[in-house]
């Protein structure tokens, strides 16, 4: 039979349940984009920026079951779209890259667009692709999607030249998709039993969740149980295990972590850890106290014995493995329930939230006042969108996270600008479920255009803008050891302007006393699928405890005659100004 490979394309997609594709038209991809028109399944969505559309992507990846898609032009698309691919692959998040290319059948050069893709984005991704025949189109993308999808996730990229979309070529057949068999790494039952002994031998065992238990959460939850021992998270696993549970203490534990993480674990002497690769956010700048008794379980091999060395490393999927390890633990005896355990952590909490409630923010809203209101006002179900920046912090120390998996953020490339785009494709995913993103003002200054995506969709999301007029998270990390605060201050943003230009509703808040009637106006236009955007007078004063932890553990690692430097250099400025 002979088919165009765009039609080819289309099949392919509708084949691996691809529900949306994110990206821009353009002349070596505009017979793709014409082939999903005519798609009963896919919906192409116009952006206003490939970044945008990366980010929109790796959204639609983390809140659902389908894999986010991008369909850009070569060369700038690609480009443009890096950091969002960047993102999704140092956080293991699958992505389907797909591009048009140059004519594959022309003897000239220097066409428009040309150069080498796949040298650019091998980095950043698990594999490329180029399509050299019709008979390609479908099995390339069928290898490309099990690739994102297996081990690791990631993103992939694959280009399909723009006369191979065009011309008719010949195939064979229409294969369906059928998953492959994956090969699980052969578990090694001595070491999982060795790991329970060494768990319920333990005076103080805790539990270190990350992105990779999010699958995981039953095992993990009687695991804790099971020990009586408190658990943390990282950064992106911030949802990994309810916040309700009374065994929750927070994000990652130490000088960097909230009270209850950190007096939970002061004696911790075994800690399990799933998931995560104790980078640099997850352990406040390597200022972790990780015990020597570490156990460690991870998809990526190449993860295990890196930062820390593991007294056991159990390579496979988190799921599997902990279901494993439970078996054996609830063959064993339970450590006897202490109360006092559970106790401390919801006195901790309380005591923390509040030091924050009597912090004075004066004419500004207390970021505490504001989430926990905000956490009153919202479903247990509802998705909570983070993007880069002192916010950040500030969410995952005040806005506790009920429903496991219900909180994404960009983590390890550290992406500002990512969560307009990701609250609006968030929605898109979920439309009967409330969304809202936590959006500083310097990150919503760089993709906030992609609120005309948003109003174009219809995706009754909140948008909350932290507005403070600072890039807040760099400029106090310049206040203590410069005195200065060079290109930090933000200038000339008017966030209702912004609304009026993309077609949002705008609401401003600036009081405490008015926190809670604005969230429900804010919430009920939501509701009639109204894209809100929510300007937050937001008072930074107060630092996070992550901040503070990891700028006293970075400050005791330099060296003594720059720590010197930077101290003397710091009280100069403070006395002459």
């Amino acid at each position: 039979m002979k088919k165009t490979g765009a039609w080819l394309a289309r099949y392919a997609l509708e084949q691996i349940g691809v529900t949306h594709t994110f990206g821009i038209p353009g002349v070596h991809n505009t017979e793709l984009y014409d082939e999903l028109n005519k798609s009963e399944q896919v919906t192409p969505v116009l952006v206003t920026h490939e970044g945008g559309a990366a980010f929109m992507a790796d959204a639609i990846s983390r809140t659902s079951d389908h894999i986010g898609t991008l369909l850009i032009v070569p060369a700038a698309g690609v480009t443009h779209a890096a950091s969002g691919i960047g993102e999704a692959f140092l956080d293991g998040i699958p992505m389907l890259v797909i591009a048009g290319g140059i004519r594959s059948d022309s003897d000239y050069r220097y066409q428009l667009h040309e150069m080498d893709q796949h040298a650019l984005l091998a980095p950043i991704t698990k594999g490329t692709w180029k399509v050299a025949t019709h008979a390609e189109v479908i099995p390339t993308l069928y290898e490309a999607y099990r690739v994102a999808t297996s081990g690791e996730p990631g993103p992939v990229f694959v280009e399909i030249p723009v006369n191979i979309q065009l011309d008719q070529g010949t195939v064979d057949s229409l294969p369906a998709y059928q998953p492959a068999e994956e090969a699980s790494p052969r578990i090694d039952d001595a070491e999982l039993e060795r790991a329970a002994q060494l768990l319920l031998q333990a005076r103080r065992p805790g539990l270190f969740l990350g992105w990779g238990a999010l699958g995981a959460s039953e095992h993990s939850i009687a695991i804790a149980e099971h020990l009586n021992a408190p658990v943390c998270t990282t950064l992106q696993g911030l949802s990994a295990f309810p916040a309700n549970h009374p065994l929750h203490t927070g994000m990652s534990f130490g000088p960097h972590s909230v009270p209850a993480a950190e007096k939970a674990f002061a004696e911790c002497d075994c800690l399990l850890a799933v998931g995560t690769r104790f980078g640099e956010i997850a352990t406040g700048s390597y200022g972790m106290p990780v015990p020597s008794q570490l156990i460690h379980i991870d998809i990526n091999p190449a993860v295990l014995n890196n930062n820390f060395p593991a007294t056991v490393a159990l390579e496979g999927d988190a799921n599997e493995l902990l279901g494993r390890l439970r078996q054996k633990l609830e063959a064993l005896q339970p450590r006897p329930a202490e109360p006092s355990l559970r106790d401390a952590i919801a006195a901790d909490k309380r005591a923390y939230l509040e030091e924050w409630f009597a912090h004075n923010s004066g004419e500004r809203v207390n970021p505490a006042r504001f989430f926990s209101t905000l956490r009153q006002q919202l479903r247990d179900d509802a998705w909570v969108v983070a993007d880069d920046g002192n916010h950040t912090f500030l969410t995952a120390e005040l806005m506790p996270i009920h429903e496991v998996g219900h909180f994404i953020s960009p983590t390890d490339f550290n992406c500002m600008g990512y969560a307009v785009p990701a609250t609006t494709a968030t929605k898109l995913a979920n439309p009967d479920q409330q969304v809202v993103g936590i959006i500083g003002d310097g990150a919503f200054m760089m993709t906030c255009m992609e609120l005309v995506t948003a109003n174009s969709l219809g995706t009754g999301a909140l948008y909350v803008v932290f507005n403070d007029g600072e890039l807040s998270q760099i400029a106090q990390a310049q206040q203590i050891p410069y005195n200065r605060k060079t290109c930090t201050l933000l200038k000339g943003l008017n966030l209702a302007g912004v609304a009026l230009a993309t077609g949002t509703e705008y609401l401003a808040l600036n009081s405490n006393e008015d926190i809670d009637s604005v969230l429900q106006q804010a919430l009920a236009l939501c509701d009639q699928g109204r894209p809100v955007v929510l300007d937050v007078r937001i008072d930074y004063s107060k630092p996070t405890r992550f901040t503070g932890g990891a700028v006293s553990t970075n400050l005791k690692r330099m060296p003594l005659n720059t720590k010197v430097r930077m101290i003397s250099r710091a009280l100069w400025r403070k006395l002459t100004g």
